[in-house]
């Protein structure tokens, strides 16, 4: 087990515009892998369901890119349902009335979680880009000591898709012995060319708005045009050519012919400018940078000198990997790519691959063979360790 974080419990280091439900701030420093430290900092987080008498049927979910820590609960800011709650809940398959589930806003986000737009205990303004450059694993290390500070010794399971399932496979690297089964889904244990390509087109877009004023933006207007165009140009990543076409095909939005000019003559159009407007009002610009950054620097076997099984040589973890056939932006062969390295090390893995077209966003979606499939593991997981 990790060294227990000792917490103090202190005012958050930044006041969230919103309810972020809980938060434990660390007086510990947490060392980062860019060499610095972060001191203190504040974890945000929610849990759902009851924890056991054991502390044995914990669940560690793990949000994507765009995601926080209300993955079933009412969004505070945009109203809307928890972002996994097709998946997490009372009698769904992340079972909340049997097991205890946590979710936190990774380091470097930006509802609560200590980030670039909180204060900076040096100057009293927001670090803005002086905030250290994180990693996935910094974000595990992370999580762990808000484990530690739940009194959380070891997970039944820790699961998550996208960045999440990058999350997942860093935790079975960094702490196999707190990990009795892993579910990644839709996820690589590298981030690609391609994937750090579009990151660079978003971050681009964000640091060309003129309102960015290199990051020093938290007292004046933010750069909400760079975000939404950065949104808007990942957002079509996480779709698949079948999906854009069956819900939009060449429809003309509101007009019966097109307009000779440069509006959104386009459903297709009319709908990217609705994601890139609503998600700025719920995140922040240099916390997209970031976060995109942890992303690009994520390579799992490049930690063990190219080799990806060494990752799990320690793991006594069950692992469940699942992906979908449309998803091209974390594709099956990725995701295979972990499975044969889990089964050099003789892991107990098994992989599973949904057709769908609905593109690397099904793990969000109501995909029944996934719901089935993360609920009978989770069902084998919780017999196997007495879980009633």
């Amino acid at each position: 087990m990790a060294q227990t974080a000792n917490p103090v419990f202190l005012r958050p280091v930044a006041e969230p515009e919103a309810d972020t439900g809980k938060a434990i701030t660390f007086s510990t420093p947490l060392a980062l892998d860019c060499g610095r430290t972060l001191s203190p900092f504040t974890i945000a987080y929610m849990t759902y369901g009851t924890l056991n008498a054991a502390r044995s049927n914990a669940i560690l979910v793990c949000h994507a890119l765009t995601g926080d820590q209300f993955a079933a609960s009412r969004h505070p800011i945009t109203g809307k349902p928890g972002w996994w709650d097709i998946m997490v809940g009372p009698g769904k398959a992340i079972d909340t009335d049997r097991f205890f589930v946590i979710c936190s806003n990774v380091i470097g986000g930006c509802m609560g979680s200590t980030g670039p737009a909180s204060t900076d205990p040096k100057t009293g303004k927001p670090y803005a880009l002086d905030f250290p450059v994180v990693t996935i694993r910094d974000m595990v290390r992370a999580q762990a000591m808000l484990l530690d500070a739940l009194g959380i010794e070891k997970l039944l399971c820790v699961t998550g898709g996208s960045m999440g399932g990058m999350q997942v496979l860093q935790w079975a690297a960094s702490f196999p012995d707190r990990v009795a089964t892993a579910m990644p889904l839709a996820t690589a244990a590298r981030h690609s060319a391609q994937n750090i390509a579009f990151h660079e087109v978003g971050r681009q877009a964000i640091m060309a708005d003129p309102d960015w004023n290199g990051g020093q933006y938290y007292e004046r207007a933010h750069p909400a045009k760079g975000l939404a165009v950065a949104r808007m140009a990942a957002h079509i990543t996480y779709l698949s050519e079948a999906a854009l076409q069956r819900k939009f095909g060449r429809e003309l939005q509101d007009r019966d012919q097109i307009s000779f000019g440069f509006g959104a003559d386009f459903q297709v159009e009319s709908y990217l400018h609705h994601q890139g407007m609503t998600f700025v009002d719920r995140f922040d610009a240099n916390s997209y940078l970031y976060i995109t950054r942890a992303m690009d620097y994520f390579d799992l076997a490049g930690d063990y000198k190219g080799v990806l099984a060494d990752a799990f040589r320690d793991t006594k973890a069950r692992f469940c990997l699942i992906s979908f056939t449309s998803d091209w932006l974390f594709p099956t062969p990725e995701n295979k790519r972990v499975a044969h390295a889990l089964n050099a090390t003789a892991a107990n893995v098994s992989f599973v691959e949904i057709e769908s077209d609905k593109g690397h966003d099904a793990f969000l979606l109501d995909e029944p063979q996934m719901l089935a499939t993360v609920r009978g593991f989770l069902n084998a997981a919780a017999a196997e360790n007495g879980i009633a």
